[in-house]
């Protein structure tokens, strides 16, 4: 008995380029380039009669510009509805480098070849997924967060690969995709 796939991912794979003819790339159903420090979600601490609070301090600043941008870039797309399927999720997290990762003098503008070539660092990625995701959901992107069933390109990099790594801005921010799941085309035979 063969197997048939219910859905297929309609995420930017590159598809292979027939000489003479162009290729196909599928647009995102939501895009959009957030700037600003990424703030984790997740972490609590008690302040005592039973209040906990956020315990990074990025969280809130980071969440509003999440909304604001997202209400702005949902608000230029003609006739945009609220997505309310399943959707694949990239999200690209620029950090800048700090300054001990540069060279000085003559190499000064140059990573030094001791430098992480990633953020290995706190905050952690799956807690930047979390306040991102609550912050779509907030600006009126999708119904839930609950809705993200698969990911792209997720993760955090230096601002110095900017032009190098898709969706690495010149900045700190995050690139956000959002792509819906398209169920396979009927194969004629």
């Amino acid at each position: 008995m063969e197997t048939v796939p219910l859905f297929e991912v309609a995420a930017p794979v590159p598809a292979p380029v027939v000489e003479g003819e162009a290729p196909e790339s599928p647009a995102p159903a939501f895009e959009v380039a957030v700037r600003g420090l990424p703030g984790p979600q997740g972490s609590k601490r008690h302040v005592g009669n039973g209040v906990m609070i956020e315990s990074s301090a990025k969280v809130k600043p980071w969440r509003e510009s999440v909304v604001w941008t997202a209400i702005a870039a949902r608000q230029k797309i003609k006739g945009f509805t609220k997505l309310d399927e399943a959707l694949v999720a990239d999200m690209v997290f620029c950090f800048d480098r700090p300054k001990g990762h540069m060279g000085t003098g003559r190499n000064a503008g140059l990573v030094r070849p001791s430098a992480p070539l990633r953020p290995d660092v706190t905050p952690d990625l799956s807690k930047l997924v979390r306040s991102t995701e609550d912050a779509l959901k907030t600006a009126g992107v999708y119904r839930d967060d609950a809705l993200i069933v698969d990911y792209g390109q997720v993760g955090k990099w230096y601002t110095t690969d900017h032009g190098l790594v898709p969706g690495v801005l010149d900045g700190p921010g995050c690139t956000i995709r959002l792509w819906r799941i398209e169920r396979p085309k009927a194969v004629d035979g």
